[in-house]
C-alpha cells in the first residue's frame, strides 16, 4: 500500500529527471572543463545515452543507484512496501540496461556506465576513464589508418 495519495505520488514522480540530473551535469561539466566536447541525450542512438562522442562511437550513461539497481542482490530486500511493483520494475531496468549495452556493442560502440556514487565521489576518475577510452579509440583509429597507407 502506498503511503502517498495518487496526487502526491504523481507530483514526486514528475520531479524525477531523466536528463540533466545532478550527476549528469557534474560529469558533463568536468568533461567540458577538461576540454572534451560531446553531444548529450542523443535520441537517434539506441538507449539515448547521456553523453556521446559520436565519431569515436563512445556512449556514456550516468545511472542513479535506485533506478538502475546498484548492489541489487543486497538492496532488493530493502523494499518494504509494494515489492510486487518495485522489484520487477528495477529488475526490468537492469535487464534493459544490459540489452542496451549489448545492442550498442554489436554496432561497434564502447559503452561506459557510471553510478551516481562514482561521479559524486571522484568525478575526475570518471573523466580519466572516459579520457583513456577516447585516447585508446583515437590510437586504434590512427593505427588502422597507418595500415591502409602501407
Amino acid at each position: 500500500m502506498d503511503r502517498l495519495t495518487p496526487e502526491q505520488r504523481r507530483k514526486n514522480m514528475r520531479h524525477v529527471r531523466n536528463k540533466d540530473s545532478e550527476i549528469e551535469l557534474k560529469l558533463r561539466h568536468a568533461l567540458w572543463q577538461a576540454g572534451f566536447r560531446y553531444r548529450k541525450n542523443v535520441r537517434e542512438i539506441f538507449g539515448c545515452p547521456d553523453i556521446v562522442f559520436k565519431e569515436l562511437k563512445i556512449a556514456v550513461f550516468c545511472d542513479s543507484e535506485f533506478w538502475h539497481g546498484y548492489d541489487w542482490e543486497n538492496r532488493k530486500e530493502d523494499f518494504k512496501s509494494r515489492q510486487d511493483f518495485w522489484i520487477p520494475k528495477i529488475e526490468g531496468n537492469i535487464k534493459r540496461d544490459l540489452e542496451v549495452n549489448e545492442h550498442l556493442k554489436s554496432e561497434g560502440w564502447t559503452v561506459l556506465r557510471f553510478f551516481g556514487k562514482e561521479i559524486k565521489k571522484d568525478v575526475h576518475a570518471c573523466v580519466k576513464k572516459i579520457a583513456d577510452t577516447i585516447a585508446d579509440k583515437k590510437n586504434r583509429r590512427t593505427l588502422s589508418d597507418d595500415l591502409y597507407e602501407i
